[in-house]
């Protein structure tokens, strides 16, 4: 069996759509898992719709109607009869999220956000579905959340592996194509809940394990995984091969193309993860697997925008020791702050984060009460694998380094 994930750039619009059909006859699609995320920018357009709900609700029905109005856009490029069932099913679809900001009573953001958000990859896997089955590629829809079970900690879900692996064991088909959605799970009160920004790719990869998936595919708009993001780096070059532990750090560190926590659950069952374009399927794209080399081995770099770098001193210019960076890492994990740099000296502590809940402002506050704060906001982090002294140059030209840090295979830079 195989597992496909296919972006919302993959189908952003009727002709991404049929493309996906495409692809499936040109590289087969028999004993295949589907995962999709929603089409297009979507879950940005539904953000904005959530902004509204809770900042100016007289705008809220406005930009619903804006996301049903480019669904049904794709719609009517994919079917020609209007009272195909594809557009009822898409309209119950809103329907049902009017009537959650209807009756909703929480005012709990990351829980309202949860509830919402998925409703992008509910009615891109619906018109999916309904479009491949209307030319004769036969596939079931599923809902993910009858599958995926998580904890409550909403917008970053942790999955509980052994309830997840019994409701897909006893409720799959694998003799068939099924298609679901990327991104999403539910809790044990079957609220719904999602897996970080980008999880889809995550979703792929918790299936192939409780499915013990022969492999996995990625379907990008790249040629595969490149050693640098095309949008901020010239001359991006593709990776042919890659092993676990090298992608592994490559997530770690930011790299777009893998989701973090993707890589963990192919690893333990060595699951073969391809990363491939959906413009370009029959190319080789990248491989990432068990005893494969980094091909070819040059510098990879990543970019990690609109971070925070805190820099930290003891007011009375006594030591920074155990006990204040246990203080420190306290506040951190409560504020909810992605940490991706650390950096200490006798007298001095700094960290980079990433202000993902907005907390920034708490942090600071109570970091204040025991320690001189200096802080700078919309820092780019900049880090390299496998640097030469080029690569170095390269990052650090016209710009003012704050912070640099050199370990024998990476380097990590945060300028302004």
């Amino acid at each position: 069996m195989q597992v496909f994930k296919f972006g919302g750039a993959s189908v952003k619009d009727a002709k991404g759509v049929k493309n996906l059909a495409s692809v499936l006859n040109k590289v087969g699609h028999k004993n295949t898992l589907i995962i999709v995320s929603a089409m297009g920018k979507t879950t940005n357009a539904i953000e904005g719709v959530i902004k509204n709900y809770f900042e100016n609700k007289t705008e809220l029905q406005s930009a619903i109607q804006e996301v049903k109005k480019f669904h049904n856009e794709i719609l009517l490029g994919l079917f020609e009869n209007v009272n195909h069932q594809a557009f009822k099913k898409v309209n119950d679809l809103f329907d049902e999220l009017n009537g959650f900001f209807k009756s909703n009573k929480s005012p709990d953001y990351n829980f309202v956000y949860d509830q919402v958000i998925g409703f992008g990859e509910l009615a891109s896997t619906t018109i999916i579905s309904e479009y491949l089955n209307s030319i004769d590629i036969k596939n079931t829809w599923l809902d993910v959340r009858n599958h995926i079970k998580t904890d409550n900690y909403y917008r970053r879900a942790n999955v509980n592996w052994a309830e997840t692996q019994k409701l897909i064991s006893s409720n799959f088909n694998k003799s068939v194509l099924n298609i679901t959605q990327g991104f999403l799970g539910s809790d044990d009160n079957n609220f719904t809940t999602t897996l970080g920004r980008e999880g889809s790719d995550y979703t792929a990869a918790i299936y192939a394990y409780c499915l013990n998936a022969e492999q996995v595919t990625i379907w990008k708009d790249v040629p595969g995984v490149l050693n640098a993001d095309p949008r901020y780096f010239e001359n991006a070059q593709l990776l042919e091969n890659i092993s676990y532990r090298e992608a592994i750090e490559l997530a770690f560190y930011g790299a777009s193309v893998i989701h973090p926590k993707t890589l963990q659950p192919l690893q333990r069952k060595e699951i073969p993860l391809y990363v491939k374009s959906f413009l370009n399927p029959e190319s080789a794209g990248t491989q990432i697997g068990k005893n494969v080399t980094l091909k070819p081995m040059i510098p990879c770099f990543i970019v990690k925008k609109n971070q925070v770098l805190i820099s930290l001193s003891s007011l009375d210019f006594s030591y920074i020791v155990e006990e204040n960076i246990s203080e420190i890492f306290t506040l951190l994990h409560r504020y909810k702050m992605k940490v991706d740099v650390i950096q200490n000296s006798a007298i001095s502590f700094s960290v980079c984060v990433d202000n993902i809940y907005n907390n920034l402002d708490k942090l600071l506050q109570q970091l204040k009460s025991k320690f001189k704060v200096n802080s700078h906001k919309n820092v780019s982090l900049y880090t390299i694998r496998h640097y030469n002294q080029s690569a170095i140059n390269q990052i650090e030209k016209g710009k003012t380094v704050l912070l640099k840090q050199l370990t024998q295979e990476t380097v990590q830079i945060i300028t302004k």
